[in-house]
């Protein structure tokens, strides 16, 4: 039986490596950390999340939460991981992302299949392959990958900041959910007045960033991670409706609405860092500083760490993948993870998931799992595989790109008009599916 060659160990990589392992297939994983380090990345360990610390939606009713809940019923790994370390974010699935990548490390580093080796890979091996080196892959790999299939697009990707818990001012800030979603403690809110907010905003839109390159000029930014700043430009409500939206919060110690609220959610389970959700930025550092320290309750905070941006890369996947993350010009080659166009934690360790699934059947000569596109599974590697997408970008899972199955038909009356009626018979149609082929693979 040939091995398995599977390059990078972040979220895609793992997720890959571990279900053909688990399938009896040899897997050797490339890390070329702690020797080199992308800007980006900052531990030793593997699947190191460096942007926000949330897997969003854990509702199966919600497109996210579903892909969840079938990357759950098909033994993630990183599923698992999120939901031993989890932290208390209200109705999403955030994590401790120490432990969460501590866990992730261990499992593999002790599954008897998976050999590790810690060293830059340069060159694409002949033997079946998965590419998952991230959206910062560079050097002679990068430029192997373009000669296979062509120029990567590019475009950039914002981290949002961290704050010192013992830092915040809990007399202006308090704890609530939105709409009482989960515990009260899960979020911690900062409330504006309108000339709060009118003063916030002010100093946001013209506050100083960091410039992009002359090289990068018009490369693309990814809407789910658009930097605050280039969002409030777009309006002087546009965050408000945004990620400062009041809308289905109370203060409990007053009941009282406010203009606009900044959210915080736990980086960790004692509580002692917070990020700002939503803020993903390209302030400079001493901009940040001062601009986020005009939101009531952060006038003394100490930043743990600052926002940043970095640069991605993705292929044209359309042109270049099959449903399988497959590359079509070359069998037994696949690509997963952002590099393979999917955009967001949980869809990377997807795309990981089925590109492990589908180089184990390759290697062990069965037929490869199929996902429709009314899983969410399939939805998402029918969207990146789609030939006639124009002018392709990155998307998080949603049920826009999902087909409705067949039993939609069932839904009677005011049912079908009813979004969370709609969305369940959804998840029923697609669990279904998902649990049957977990007794096939």
């Amino acid at each position: 039986m040939s091995e398995l060659y599977i390059i990078g160990a972040g979220l895609a990589g793992c997720e890959a490596a571990w279900q053909a392992a688990k399938r009896g297939v040899k897997v050797t994983l490339f890390e070329m950390k702690p020797y080199r380090y992308s800007p980006a990345h900052k531990s030793e360990g593997f699947a190191e999340l460096v942007c926000s610390n949330s897997l969003r939606a854990m509702a199966v009713t919600n497109a996210v939460g579903l892909l969840k809940e079938e990357m759950r019923a098909l033994g993630s790994l990183i599923i698992e991981a999120a939901d031993a370390t989890s932290v208390p974010a209200g109705a999403a699935l955030a994590v401790d992302r120490e432990k969460f990548s501590e866990y992730i490390t261990d499992k593999i580093s002790s599954e008897p299949n998976i050999k590790v080796i810690r060293e830059e890979v340069k060159k694409i091996p002949d033997s079946p392959c998965i590419v998952a080196s991230g959206p910062l892959t560079d050097g002679e790999l990068a430029e192997e990958i373009t000669s296979l299939c062509g120029a990567p697009l590019n475009f950039y990707d914002a981290v949002a900041p961290i704050v010192d818990a013992s830092s915040i001012d809990y007399d202006k800030a308090f704890f609530a959910s939105r709409w009482n979603k989960g515990d009260d403690g899960d979020y911690l809110n900062c409330p504006m007045e309108k000339d709060e907010y009118k003063a916030f905003y002010d100093a946001l839109v013209s506050a100083e960033t960091v410039p992009m390159d002359a090289a990068d000029d018009g490369l693309k930014v990814f809407e789910g991670c658009m930097p605050v700043e280039t969002m409030a430009k777009r309006g002087e409500d546009t965050i408000r409706f945004g990620p400062l939206k009041p809308v289905g919060i109370t203060n409990p110690k007053n009941d009282k609405r406010y203009y606009a609220i900044v959210q915080l959610r736990a980086e960790n389970r004692a509580k002692t860092m917070y990020n700002l959700v939503g803020f993903q930025t390209r302030l400079t550092w001493p901009e940040q500083r001062r601009v986020f320290r005009l939101i009531p309750g952060l006038e003394g905070a100490e930043f743990l760490r600052y926002g940043v941006m970095h640069r991605n890369s993705y292929i044209d996947s359309p042109r270049l993948l099959d449903s399988l993350y497959m590359l079509k010009s070359r069998p037994g080659l696949w690509f997963a993870g952002q590099l393979a166009g999917v955009e967001g934690y949980v869809e990377s360790a997807s795309s990981g998931l089925v590109a492990g699934l589908a180089a184990a059947t390759h290697i062990r000569g069965t037929e490869p799992p199929q996902f429709p596109r009314y899983t969410a599974t399939g939805a998402l590697s029918g969207y990146i595989s789609d030939p006639f997408a124009a002018d392709f970008q990155p998307m998080n899972i949603n049920f826009g790109i999902m087909e409705e199955p067949d039993t939609m038909s069932a839904l009677t009356g005011k049912q079908k008009h009813d979004k969370r009626a709609r969305a369940e018979k959804r998840a029923e149609a697609a669990l279904k599916y998902i649990n049957e082929l977990r007794e096939l693979i």
